[in-house]
């Protein structure tokens, strides 16, 4: 490791086979936490070149526990995170409006690093199970429509590197590296980035698969649809700038968004928007989210995709897909 840091602080990049046998390494516990807190900190202070990046997802797939649902058309609804605007779990949200849209979701996630709750907290709120069981995955599938796969037990070679993520507490490379290490494959992606260099690394990433996908980052910094201002739009076959019209919805402020202080109050917000108790702008933000997520798969226009998630929302489908997951949790 020593070499490697020499290396990198004096801003030689790694190979892509370099990158991944470190993070091999770091999964068999070859380095101890003061290098690998040092290995992670380089890379706060310069971008993750597309080698590196391409090496260290490879590694984690590579190592982690897959999940054979290749009979089912899924996606993934998932952000990088480390936005810095702590908003409410929105791609969770729209990931249950998808869900009671029709649409399978594999949803991946972690609890929070650099923001107060992430999709794994609220969902371990709200008494949702985690499990890598096939057969329990597969029965949420076709009861509920939505799995939810919480990283760390796909990703069992990481355990060396969340203690210290967490003492960190800010963002590092992993935050990249989440939505692209989805244990079960699945064959659609959405996935909001932090920055417009990382969404441009996705798609080429992404290109180089078989997967239909559309990467997004808002104008205005956010790892999602935020409906603040534009939103720039990567997918397998257009690249676009959308703004809160397209969607047929009215600009919003960024304190509409705002996801609270605990885990307890994002859970709440999460509850009472499902219940039919979000405000206009909640609903939309989590609308938009769906509804890019429902074209994706459908390749219908985003009009309709919009559509058929407010339909999901209103109608109290999608809160039925989170109680029945709740439901399947118990046993």
């Amino acid at each position: 490791m020593k070499q490697i840091l020499n290396r990198l602080i004096n801003h030689e990049p790694l190979t892509k086979e370099e990158a991944r046998g470190v993070l091999v390494s770091i999964s068999e516990g070859k380095y101890n936490s003061s290098q690998i807190a040092s290995f992670l900190t380089v890379y706060m202070m310069r971008s993750v070149t597309l080698e590196e990046l391409e090496g260290f997802r490879d590694a984690l797939l590579d190592l982690c526990l897959a999940v054979d649902i290749s009979d089912y058309n899924t996606i993934d609804l998932c952000g990088t995170g480390g936005d810095g605007k702590n908003t409410f779990n929105i791609s969770t949200l729209a990931s249950f409006v998808a869900a009671g849209a029709g649409v399978l979701v594999t949803k991946h996630g972690n609890y929070g690093v650099s923001s107060v709750s992430g999709s794994s907290n609220v969902m371990e709120y709200l008494g949702v199970k985690f499990s890598n069981d096939h057969d329990f995955l597969k029965r949420c599938l076709d009861e509920a429509g939505i799995c939810v796969l919480h990283a760390p037990l796909f990703h069992p070679a990481m355990k060396n590197v969340a203690p210290i993520r967490k003492e960190l507490g800010v963002k590092t490379f992993f935050n990249m590296l989440g939505p692209m290490v989805n244990p079960a494959f699945p064959k659609n992606q959405l996935v909001g980035v932090f920055d417009l260099e990382l969404a441009r690394m996705y798609g080429y990433l992404y290109q180089k698969g078989v997967r239909n996908y559309a990467i997004l980052h808002a104008m205005d910094g956010y790892d999602e649809v935020s409906l603040t201002g534009a939103v720039k739009l990567i997918s397998n076959v257009s690249e676009t700038i959308l703004q809160p019209e397209d969607f047929g919805v009215a600009r919003i402020k960024q304190s509409d968004i705002y996801g609270g202080e605990s885990v307890k109050s994002s859970a709440e917000i999460f509850t009472n928007i499902l219940n039919g108790s979000g405000t206009d702008a909640q609903n939309n933000v989590v609308c938009a989210n769906a509804g890019l997520a429902i074209s994706t798969v459908e390749k219908c226009s985003i009009a309709e995709g919009f559509s058929k998630a407010q339909e999901s929302l209103m109608s109290g489908n999608a809160l039925q897909k989170l109680e029945k997951l709740q439901s399947l949790s118990r046993f």
